[in-house]
This record gives C-alpha cells, sequence and structure tokens, in this order.
C-alpha cells in the first residue's frame, strides 16, 4: 500500500483529534508488532516464548516512541491527522525506536528477547499505525463528499495537476454543486490513474459516449493553461454531446492560486481565442526590473494598466505611472493598490505632445526602464485625422526617445503592432515608423531599445469583442466588414507576459514578434458570441473599411521568424530611421499628403520599402477623408 502517495495533501481540512487517540493507536501498534515478531520466531509456541520480557520490550518500545514522538511534535497538535506531514513524523519515530531497541538488545547479555524482534516488529508496528490512519482518512473524506442526489454529475476534461486539484475540491466539500463522475485525458499514459476514487475514463474521442454512459451534464475544462484551439474542439464534442461546458480559469486569474468549485465558470469568447502558454523566465525578468525606477507611458490604457500589474510583481523602486487622462490614472491605481487618492508620485499626469514637460520629467524622475504604451490606436478614426497619428504615435514617441536618451534609460520598450509590419493604414504607417526611430536611438544612446509587436488583444478598450459585446447588449446587428476576414488575437495578460519577457532577452534595434498562435476569421467570433447571447442576432457584413486588411500579418517583406532565445518571441532587425526626416512632417497638411509623407518616411530606405509602396496603392481609396466625414462600422481592432 503506497501510503505516501495517498496521504501526501495536507492541505485536507482534516480535524486534528486528541492527542490520546493517536497515542494508543500507536501503542497498540508497538504491542501487536512486537509481541506478533517474537511469537512468530518461536513459531508461534506461545509457551516457549518469553512473555516477560516481550511485555517489557513493549513497553520500552511505547516509552521511546513517546518521547521522540513528542520531540517530533507527534501529539502536540502539529499535524492533522493523516497527512503527509505527520505520516513523516510517524516513520522518523518508528525507526528511531527500532535502532533504540536493537541496539539495547543487543548490549544485554542473554539476549531477553530475539535481535530480530525489532526489526521485524517495527515495521509491523509503522504499517498498523500508518494502515489506521489511511482508514481513518478515507472515512474522513468520504463524509466530505458532495451529495450525488443533490449535485450536478460533471465529467472533468484535464488529469494533469490543475485537473486533480479541482477533482480533489469538488470531493472534499459536501456543499459542492458538481461531482466528478470521471476524468478524460488524451494522454495514454493516464489511461489507467484513478484520482481519489475517480478514473480516467478514455480520451476527447470518447465524450459523447461518456456524458451519455455516467449521466453527466456538464464537461469542465481543467487544463489551466490550454491553448484556445483545444478549448474549441472540446467544447464543440461537448456540445454536440449535449452536455454544457464550462472552463477552469488560467492561471493568471486564479489569484491566490488555489483551485475549487468557485473558480469553476462558463467559457468566455477570450477563452475560445486567445489562450497561448507563456513560458517565463522569472528570474531573467527580476534580474532587469527588480529595484529599478520603471516608468510606463499610457498607463491607463488596456496594455499600459496591465504592464503596471505585472511589473508590480518584480518589486521594482518605483513604478510610475504616465498618462494624459487622470480617470485612467485613477483606475489603475485603485486595481494596484486597492486606494486611489491620487496624491501620490507614482501618478504622473503627462502629454506626450509637450516635449518640454516630458523632457522635464524625465529629467527629474530619472526612470532605468521604459515601457512606452501611450499610441492612438483605433484605425478607422486615425483615418480620418492622420495628422493625430502624426503628433501622438510619431512624434510623442521620438519625444519619449529623446528624453529617456537624455535621461540615461538602460532599456527603453516601445510597444508596437502587427499593423506595422507590410503596413497598410495610418496606424500601421505610424507605428512602423516608431519602431525605425527606436532603432534609430538604439545605436545613438547607450541603454538598450527594442520594440515588441503583436497583435489584437481581446478586451481591450475599443477591441472587437467590446464592440461585439455592445452591438449584442442593444438587440444587434453585428457588423463584421468581411466574412473572410481575419486577426490574431491574444489576451492581454498573455501579452504583457511575453512584452516583459520580451523586454528581458531583446537586443538593440530589434522588434520583437510575439508568438500569437493561428489567425481567428472574425465571422467565427462574431458567430460564437452570437451563440451565447440571450436572443437571436443577426450578423450583417459591411465591407473592408479604408486601411483595413483582409488578413494581417506578424512579419514584412524581408523580415524572418527567428527565434534564437525564446520559443515565442521571433526577433527582426528594424533598418533606423533619422529623427531629422520625421521632423520634417507636418500634421496640420491635407490629409491625403499628410499620409503620402508617412508611407514615404515608412518606407524610406528600409526592406518593407515594396511593402509600403504596394500598401500606398491600395489605401489610396477612400483616403480623401477629413474632419466632419462620417466613419461607420466598428471600433478598429486593438492592438
Amino acid at each position: 500500500m503506497n501510503f505516501a502517495a495517498e496521504l501526501e495533501q495536507p492541505e485536507i481540512p482534516v480535524r486534528k483529534p486528541r492527542a490520546l487517540g493517536p497515542w494508543l493507536l500507536d501503542a497498540g501498534a508497538w504491542a501487536l508488532g512486537l509481541t506478533a515478531a517474537i511469537v512468530a520466531r518461536f513459531d508461534l509456541d506461545v509457551a516457549i516464548a518469553p512473555v516477560s520480557a516481550t511485555m517489557i520490550a513493549v513497553l520500552i518500545a511505547i516509552a521511546l516512541h513517546s518521547a521522540i514522538g513528542h520531540q517530533q511534535f507527534l501529539y502536540r497538535g502539529r499535524y492533522g491527522f493523516g497527512t503527509f506531514e505527520e505520516v513523516r513524523a510517524v516513520s522518523v519515530t518508528v525507526f528511531s525506536v527500532v535502532v533504540a531497541l536493537f541496539f539495547i538488545d543487543l548490549l544485554m547479555a542473554g539476549r531477553p528477547v530475539p535481535l530480530s524482534s525489532s526489526l521485524v516488529g517495527g515495521p509491523v508496528a509503522l504499517v498498523v499505525m500508518l494502515g489506521a490512519r489511511y482508514l481513518r482518512r478515507l472515512q474522513h473524506e468520504h463524509r466530505l463528499r458532495p451529495n450525488a442526489g443533490r449535485a450536478t454529475p460533471v465529467l472533468l476534461f484535464g488529469a494533469g495537476a490543475a485537473g486533480q486539484a479541482l477533482l480533489r475540491s469538488l470531493l472534499r466539500d459536501p456543499q459542492s454543486q458538481y461531482v466528478p463522475v470521471g476524468l478524460i485525458d488524451d494522454d495514454p499514459l493516464k489511461r489507467h490513474l484513478r484520482v481519489n476514487g475517480v478514473a480516467v475514463l478514455g480520451g476527447r474521442q470518447a465524450i459523447p459516449d461518456l456524458v451519455a454512459e455516467k449521466g453527466a451534464k456538464i464537461v469542465i475544462f481543467a487544463v489551466a493553461n490550454a491553448e484556445a484551439a483545444l478549448i474549441r474542439r472540446i467544447r464543440g464534442l461537448t456540445l454536440q454531446a449535449g452536455a454544457a461546458f464550462k472552463v477552469l480559469p488560467c492561471v493568471a486569474e486564479l489569484l491566490d492560486g488555489s483551485i475549487g468549485a468557485a473558480d469553476v465558470r462558463d467559457a468566455k469568447i477570450s477563452d475560445l481565442l486567445g489562450r497561448h502558454q507563456v513560458d517565463t523566465d522569472l528570474e531573467k525578468i527580476a534580474g532587469y526590473l527588480k529595484g529599478k525606477r520603471v516608468l510606463v507611458t499610457g498607463a491607463g490604457g488596456s496594455i499600459g494598466s496591465e504592464l503596471c500589474r505585472q511589473l508590480d510583481r518584480f518589486q521594482p523602486a518605483e513604478l510610475m505611472m504616465l498618462d494624459r487622462d487622470e480617470s485612467a490614472l485613477h483606475a489603475v491605481q485603485l486595481s494596484l493598490r486597492g486606494r486611489a487618492l491620487l496624491d501620490s508620485p507614482d501618478l504622473i499626469l503627462a502629454d506626450l505632445r509637450d516635449a518640454e514637460g516630458i523632457g522635464a520629467i524625465f529629467a527629474e524622475r530619472r526612470p532605468e526602464v521604459v515601457f512606452h504604451a501611450a499610441a492612438l490606436k483605433h484605425l478607422p478614426l486615425l483615418e480620418a485625422y492622420p495628422g493625430e497619428a502624426v503628433k501622438s504615435n510619431v512624434l510623442g514617441t521620438q519625444t519619449v526617445l529623446e528624453a529617456a536618451a537624455a535621461a540615461g534609460v538602460e532599456r527603453f520598450v516601445n510597444i508596437s503592432t502587427d499593423k506595422a509590419a507590410n503596413p497598410g493604414s495610418v496606424l500601421g504607417y505610424s507605428k512602423r515608423i516608431t519602431e525605425r526611430l527606436t532603432a534609430y536611438a538604439s545605436a545613438e544612446g547607450d541603454g538598450t531599445y527594442l520594440s515588441v509587436r503583436f497583435g489584437n488583444v481581446l478586451g481591450s478598450r475599443g477591441s472587437v469583442l467590446t464592440a461585439f459585446a455592445a452591438q449584442i447588449a442593444a438587440g444587434g446587428p453585428i457588423t463584421v466588414t468581411d466574412p473572410e476576414v481575419t486577426r490574431y488575437f491574444m489576451t492581454v495578460q498573455e501579452a504583457v507576459q511575453l512584452v516583459i519577457q520580451a523586454a528581458a532577452i531583446g537586443r538593440d534595434g530589434e522588434a520583437l514578434v510575439l508568438e500569437m498562435g493561428q489567425p481567428v476569421r472574425i465571422a467565427q467570433v462574431a458567430k460564437q458570441m452570437a451563440e451565447q447571447a440571450n436572443a437571436p442576432v443577426e450578423i450583417v457584413y459591411t465591407g473592408l473599411r479604408p486601411g483595413e486588411k483582409m488578413h494581417e500579418e506578424l512579419f514584412g517583406d524581408g523580415e524572418r521568424d527567428h527565434r534564437p532565445l525564446h520559443p515565442q518571441i521571433s526577433h527582426v532587425e528594424v533598418p533606423p530611421l533619422l529623427p531629422e526626416q520625421v521632423r520634417e512632417l507636418t500634421p496640420y497638411g491635407e490629409p491625403a499628403q499628410i499620409v503620402e509623407d508617412l508611407i514615404a518616411l515608412c518606407a524610406a530606405g528600409g526592406p518593407q520599402t515594396e511593402g509600403a509602396r504596394t500598401a500606398e496603392s491600395t489605401v489610396r481609396i477612400g483616403r480623401q477623408v477629413g474632419p466632419g466625414t462620417r466613419v461607420g462600422g466598428l471600433a478598429g481592432f486593438a492592438a
């Protein structure tokens, strides 16, 4: 019997009994073990067995066990009854008693009991002690199981650490609304595994049969960090089988690391689109963040606020949050500190368009690490007002780069977008220019300057999910540009994790491209969200808008997917762009002329020239747009 494997669950809330009960159990075990060993040594002939010496040996063993057990806190309320810690303490105590009895018997003249009595009787006593504790634990766990008549029978997909933790949690809650009736896992090595009496019954293809056979009403997806594609597949099989589908959140959502029935929830659209396993080197990250003065621009935005929350975990000497939106700063401070009095120096209210003000802030606060997340990002609006993209995205970034260089920043991370790869929109052009400006700063400054490029962030303000949810709440219709249009998606938590990791390994002037998985059809997203609506919702196709691509790209012409340091982060070279060329831009001209100037700057001297020229021919349509022109449809996909 593998007691250690069964009892290695110290988190079980086993009530600690009075010390007398366990002590009597252990004393009786010694009496049984030594008596059995000695009687067996004399061929079960009690008449010739040394009864008096046996009784004395039992008393000595009990006395030694009591003394050593006291030192091990065995009867002093330290351990829950039947926990792994108690098993260890019992084993150490019994081993010590066996050794002591052996040498006592060895040193005594005439050997009152056989020398083998402690070597045989000790293990017998240990088996009795642990066996009694094991049976008591089983009895306790059985009382904790939810009422099968009231709880809903469920199947758990995933027999890994998360699935087993959830299963044990469900089986130890008498009030649980779920009772597990089986586990499902694709790993053939787990095919005969049983966890707390619940067996692995098969792989994903067995879901329809198992739902019918076990009467399961729900399948709970219990793989905490699974890819979105796997979640979609299991959800499809579950719904086809006529059962409901629920998920266990990813690890980032489990704030205290514990798993229980309260964590099980309905699948969100972000689960079906944006989950990616993130392999993070915490030691390397902590090395460049711990004890450093860190500044985040655009700290009130979707990316910036999540950056602040995750950066705060690495104990920077100071975390400075800069934004021009005072309400956004209030929200991010509230999420970080639980209070937002707006009177602390970690909040900086400033605008990137104020070059003098930004320079003064950097000179005074002397940040060592900068994450530049501030930008205008809504594609249709920037198509209508390209001058605003110039002022915020291009000139604002150059302002921050110059201030960072003057302040001696050690590491500068520019947050870019997949729209900068073979750009075809004002947003894409402006962000490609910021990548090139950052590359120039890397060659001129002493620190490390790099860009990080990724696609659409699920749940960010103005993202496609937010727009679809608002349209569904209004009764529809859901507007989609084209039935074939695709986009890359990632949750904000996963994107920021990789941004922080990329900053740790990025080299001067590079653009680091994050692994985004497979592109997803927007029409499919709309369909899945419509299916979850309370009432039927129509989907209407409106056609691509100016600047929009049918399919986004992560790599531009001449760039290759090269991952030398991290399996989820690609490194691409970026040609530098002289700031003098950018200063010639004017944000106050005709919109069409501003766009042409952006295209020329974006393409000048770089390997993406041909891509930008192609883009220029495609974006001229509808380009004569100015203030007062209506921009219809959904908000642009968030960078």
